[in-house]
């Protein structure tokens, strides 16, 4: 005879277990402490077993009686069911040890190492303000392109919506890491073009018209602060480099001798050669008397260990009465350089690219190297210092016709 809920309730513990029976093989032991356990008794080749569904009253009758008629669908089917409950909890196991944050940390300690600093530190925070607590704790493997969609219109509706596009990108770079590893089957991200507005492209704030440069050439001059900083901001439109290379540039990549400065671009993954313009050699061999003690050119202001600020640059520029936003920024140097050194200077636009340790096309097919041109780029750059000289003096300039 099926049980009822009320003969449950009534149930009293004895000295020893006992057993109220339902039908089809379950029933409840009723142990001596008082406690009411659902089991299932089954016999699958040859072999008797029993199944747990839980303690009465949280597993209702009903909801006992649902769980006994699925384990006995599996049965007709040929599967054991409790076999079945384990390979499940296994199976959820994995996929909670693969969430998308657990990945995702994985996937940047790997490539971390292998970008810039700032690069790093941009992409790591984006994950753990904007991602990570809508996707971090989901297995990698279930998440959908919906679920990121709602994830960038989040930050869309911020009004920030190249962080939107980034961190698309982001999370399309660790899912497609997924895949790779045997986390997931496959990106949905690639379900998501054009579900966000393409951003307005923007450019470096630039002061291309020579007079406005040479009013700026002049307030630096005077700029009343650092002495480093000062020679940062000096040095920054003369080698025209990104400021991320500048303010991180090392002593020991420098041949004062040779006027010329090597590093290795991280952007472009190649090796650059930046060759010295007298007075940025005038400038450094002054800065090395109070730097070159230590490992950077421009250390930070609380420890000689760290390079300086990522914001230094354009903090003294603010303090100069510069809106970084509208008129000049720091990496705004190499629009200026572009600019003025093809309209003004009518140098070919190769030299100037080569200078800018951009990837030029080579009809040639030779490798983009450090050493390309470098004859035209010494002569260049010597140039380029002594017309930023004469703008900074306040001379009237005239557009030099031909090559220079």
């Amino acid at each position: 005879m099926a049980l009822t809920n009320i003969e449950i309730r009534n149930a009293k513990p004895g000295d020893k277990s006992f057993r109220l029976w339902d039908a089809r093989g379950l029933y409840i032991e009723v142990s001596s402490g008082g406690g009411k356990w659902w089991r299932f008794k089954y016999r699958f080749e040859g072999k008797e077993k029993r199944l747990s569904f839980g303690v009465f009253p949280d597993v209702s009758l009903s909801e006992a009686r649902e769980k006994r008629d699925a384990a006995r669908k599996l049965l007709a089917n040929g599967v054991d069911p409790g076999k079945d409950r384990k390979d499940q909890k296994v199976a959820k196991a994995e996929l909670a040890s693969n969430s998308f944050e657990l990945v995702a940390r994985e996937w940047f300690t790997k490539f971390a190492p292998t970008w810039a600093d700032t690069h790093a530190s941009k992409i790591i925070r984006r994950l753990e303000t904007d991602v990570f607590p809508w996707l971090g704790n989901r297995p990698v493997a279930e998440i959908k392109a919906r679920d990121i969609l709602d994830v960038v219109r989040r930050i869309e509706g911020r009004g920030t919506l190249d962080t939107a596009h980034r961190a698309k990108q982001n999370i399309g770079q660790v899912m497609r890491y997924a895949v790779v590893t045997g986390r997931a089957e496959r990106d949905p991200t690639g379900d998501l073009r054009g579900a966000l507005p393409t951003p307005e492209k923007k450019h470096y704030a630039a002061l291309t018209e020579p007079a406005e440069l040479g009013g700026f050439l002049r307030s630096v001059d005077g700029f009343r602060g650092s002495f480093i900083v000062q020679t940062a901001l000096r040095l920054a439109p003369l080698v025209f480099v990104r400021p991320g290379e500048l303010r991180t540039a090392e002593w020991a990549h420098f041949d004062l001798d040779k006027g010329e400065w090597r590093y290795f671009v991280t952007k472009t993954k190649t090796e650059h050669l930046v060759p010295l313009a007298a007075q940025a050699v005038a400038l450094l061999k002054e800065l090395y008397s109070l730097t070159g003690g230590g490992k950077f050119v421009f250390p930070g202001a609380r420890t000689t260990r760290r390079p300086m600020s990522n914001a230094a640059i354009n903090a003294a520029i603010r303090r100069m009465g510069y809106d970084t936003k509208t008129e000049i920024t720091a990496h705004g140097f190499r629009a200026v350089a572009r600019t003025i050194l093809a309209e003004e200077l009518n140098q070919k636009p190769e030299i100037i690219e080569h200078q800018l340790a951009h990837k030029v096309p080579d009809a040639l097919g030779t490798a983009y190297n450090r050493t390309k041109f470098l004859k035209e780029r010494k002569t260049m750059m010597q140039l380029w210092a002594d017309y930023l000289d004469k703008l900074k003096a306040g001379a009237e300039i005239f557009r030099i016709h031909g090559n220079a």
